[in-house]
């Protein structure tokens, strides 16, 4: 690891001459599936509930997916580490396949919903080996172009999602939004297949995977993932299911701290956290994550409900912050090779702040440009910050090493996006009950907006609440700020190509 040679380096880099455009195909087809079904299912719960049933728990088609992809990243991470990108991101899209047609064929929804976590199984290995291949795949001054068209296909495939699930469960059957997955991810599969080739790589003798470790890691982020996720929704933040989840997780916890202590090859190696610069990243995307919330779930209620703008027109109010982050993405590496990743971070998100806390001054009801003109500069800042920061963590670390950073660094920000859900969720819905007087949240209230049967001061009441997420989003963006500042090195520790 950190004694690893040059020479030994270069050996275990993909072999990709005149592949490489292959690979890269299959790379894209791969993330576009993985974000595809975290959005798909959205639009077509009225029909998969009205064949299936199960209204009462389909929110599970969306938590069981996210929970599975989150809780598997650092897993598939440190597999990849020690058996090599191929075979990982091999059995991880067979499993996807694989739960993509058993969803298809699902006779009730608690089938369904078992389907869709064994999706997520593999859509684990999906994300987080696409992003360590396309490390490997280019040199630290090429590492910007493949991770800008990787961002391009994650934004525009989460924001076509809804639309395509909706024309799909509309147009043919929702059963279609499973079975598509098959040949496009039939079609990656064989590219990687025929087209990566890695060199051979002895694995060490004493590699042995940390199984306790996994299991214990699985077992603690559901439970904790699963009490964010259902507290406040299925039952009350202090009811003692809530309660009994947080105090089994922060057990879980300490079980997870004394397992990966004792491993000999840890599922989560202590290094991720003793480098000041990956823990500063995992911080910050954290934080990333946590203020992502605020416009992916938010901004389409107020666009609908304050704007009164059409469900079409309210998608495009968010979506445009899809054309300016993988732009600004992709121009962000004239920036940071002048100034360097954490300045370049620092500039990206104390933008965005300011962008985020100028939100709750917008007029009321206000104009559709004046959201989209914000999402569209919101878009640019984040683009500025995300990117050099994984580009950065990556190239600081060796090829044995790169897997199990990548996948702690997205293993964070897919955490802050459960944590904020939660948190802003919470928010919202207490601005919501202080205006009217406890008269509902925030989901009961834009039911009410949409058949016409509300008051002015129900939308003003909305506009405040999501007003006040938008405060505790800029608060997040702050946080990363502050973290970069204080705990980031001024400059990287890169390593040579």
């Amino acid at each position: 690891m950190g004694g690893t040679s040059s020479a030994a380096r270069e050996a275990a880099r993909p072999a990709t001459t005149g592949r490489r455009g292959a690979v890269v195909a299959a790379l894209m087809l791969s993330m576009a599936l993985a974000a595809l079904d975290a959005t798909i299912v959205s639009t077509a719960v009225p029909q998969i509930v009205g064949d299936l049933g199960g209204f009462s728990v389909f929110s599970w088609l969306f938590s069981g997916y996210l929970l599975a992809v989150t809780v598997t990243l650092p897993l598939y991470g440190k597999l990849s580490d020690t058996f090599g990108r191929k075979p990982v991101l091999i059995a991880g899209s067979v499993i996807f396949l694989l739960g993509s047609l058993l969803c298809a064929l699902a006779w009730n929804m608690g089938a369904l919903i078992a389907f869709r976590v064994v999706q997520g199984l593999g859509g684990g290995a999906l994300q987080g080996t696409v992003q360590t291949l396309a490390a490997d795949l280019y040199p630290l001054k090429d590492r910007p172009k493949i991770q800008s068209k990787l961002s391009t296909v994650w934004a525009v495939s989460a924001v076509a999602g809804p639309g395509l699930g909706g024309v799909l469960a509309t147009y043919a059957d929702w059963r279609w939004i499973f079975l598509i997955n098959l040949p496009i991810g039939a079609l990656a599969l064989w590219l990687i297949v025929r087209h990566l080739h890695e060199p051979e790589r002895q694995a060490p003798a004493h590699a042995r995977v940390d199984w306790a470790g996994a299991l214990a890691v699985f077992a603690c982020g559901g439970v904790l993932l699963t009490a964010l996720v259902q507290g406040g929704v299925a039952w009350p933040w202090l009811s003692v299911p809530s309660l009994a989840l947080f105090g089994a997780g922060l057990a879980l916890v300490a079980v997870v701290v004394l397992v990966e202590r004792r491993a000999a090859e840890p599922i989560i190696p202590g290094w991720v956290w003793r480098r000041r610069t990956i823990a500063a990243v995992n911080l910050a995307l954290g934080a990333l994550g946590l203020l992502m919330v605020a416009p992916s779930v938010f901004l389409p209620t107020y666009a609908q409900s304050v704007l009164g703008l059409a469900p079409v027109a309210a998608g495009f109010v968010l979506s445009v912050w899809t054309l300016s982050w993988p732009v600004s993405a992709a121009l962000s590496q004239h920036v940071y090779r002048r100034i360097g990743f954490r300045n370049t971070a620092m500039l990206g998100i104390g933008t965005a702040a300011l962008i985020l806390f100028a939100f709750p001054f917008l007029p009321y009801p206000g104009q559709a440009w004046q959201p989209t003109l914000l999402m569209l500069l919101l878009g640019a800042a984040l683009g500025l910050f995300q990117l050099p920061l994984i580009v950065g963590v990556q190239s600081t670390v060796e090829w044995a090493e790169r897997g199990t950073a990548t996948a702690s660094v997205l293993f964070c920000r897919q955490t802050g996006q459960t944590i904020g859900a939660t948190v802003f969720g919470a928010v919202a819905n207490g601005v919501l009950a202080a205006r009217l007087g406890g008269a509902g949240d925030l989901d009961s209230v834009t039911r009410a907006l949409d058949s016409g049967s509300a008051p002015e001061a129900t939308r003003r009441a909305i506009a405040e609440a999501v007003h006040a997420v938008y405060l505790g989003a800029a608060c997040a963006a702050a946080l990363a700020f502050l973290v970069l500042l204080f705990l980031a090195p001024r400059k990287f520790p890169v390593l040579n190509d």
